[in-house]
């Protein structure tokens, strides 16, 4: 069950965190993975006998070397993990941003999806699945985070447009939604006041995983599951169910 066995996959941002959790359990489901990264990940492809891509996914005509390498050396795409991304800038209020702040955000989530989308189906010979990463923020407004909440919405309807438009060549088209995932970024014993406001948000009480968020990917891009198409899956603790008991408890023992 879930076997990827034989399939070719293209994963962006593949050195580390969600990237490279998800390269590895590619790997060992039986994909031949290619690990994308802006990032020398020549020894992540090495232990899982894969390729390596230097990748900027900003930038279209790198997506499309990435694309056009891989359909080369293996004849064809089965899946594309559209994980790179990130935030752009310091938390700003929409008044204090310029057009500058969205179009960095854009470029970097939107647009590395867009282009993965886009230079990745004509090696879909077989039909396919693309998955790409979106964010809790792409469901709920974020104070301060503008131009990263509007690029991860954005990337939930590109993903249910391509879902329509690529379904007659049996393309699936998804992407998963997290809440704040626990990246090499996040592992340090000094936790940031965002951070720990971010674990009491989430009603199970901790941080994402990076292993939970690349099972994710493997439940939708495999072939068991080949009816979901056109989906935003939320893998956030329960956040965007309601207020945590975290948060309400101190507040209501106030009273």
């Amino acid at each position: 069950m879930f076997s990827l066995e034989g399939k070719i996959a293209v994963i962006t941002g593949g050195k580390q965190g969600i990237g490279l959790a998800t390269v590895k359990r590619f790997a060992k489901a039986g994909a031949t993975v290619v690990v994308a990264d802006i990032n020398d990940a020549t020894e992540v492809a090495r232990s899982v006998n894969g390729l390596y891509v230097k990748t900027d996914v900003c930038k279209e005509e790198q997506v499309k070397a990435l694309m056009d390498k891989t359909g080369e050396k293996y004849g064809r795409i089965d899946i594309v993990i559209n994980n790179a991304g990130g935030g752009s800038g310091e938390p700003a209020f929409i008044p204090q941003l310029t057009a500058e702040n969205f179009q960095k955000d854009f470029q970097l989530n939107l647009m590395g999806v867009v282009f993965g989308i886009k230079h990745s189906v004509d090696y879909m010979i077989n039909g396919g699945s693309i998955v790409s990463s979106s964010s809790v923020a792409g469901y709920q407004g974020v104070a301060s985070y503008g131009p990263y909440v509007t690029a991860k919405a954005a990337i939930i309807g590109v993903t249910r447009t391509a879902a329509l438009e690529l379904a007659p060549r049996n393309i699936r088209v998804n992407c998963v939604c997290p809440g704040t995932v626990d990246t090499p970024v996040h592992q340090k014993e000094d936790k940031s006041p965002e951070e720990k406001l971010a674990t009491k948000m989430m009603p199970l009480g901790r941080l994402c995983r990076p292993e939970e968020v690349a099972a994710l990917f493997h439940f939708l891009v495999a072939d068991d599951c080949s009816f979901i198409s056109g989906q935003a899956i939320c893998i956030d603790g329960g956040m965007t169910a309601g207020l945590s008991l975290g948060l309400v408890l101190p507040f209501l023992e106030s009273m």
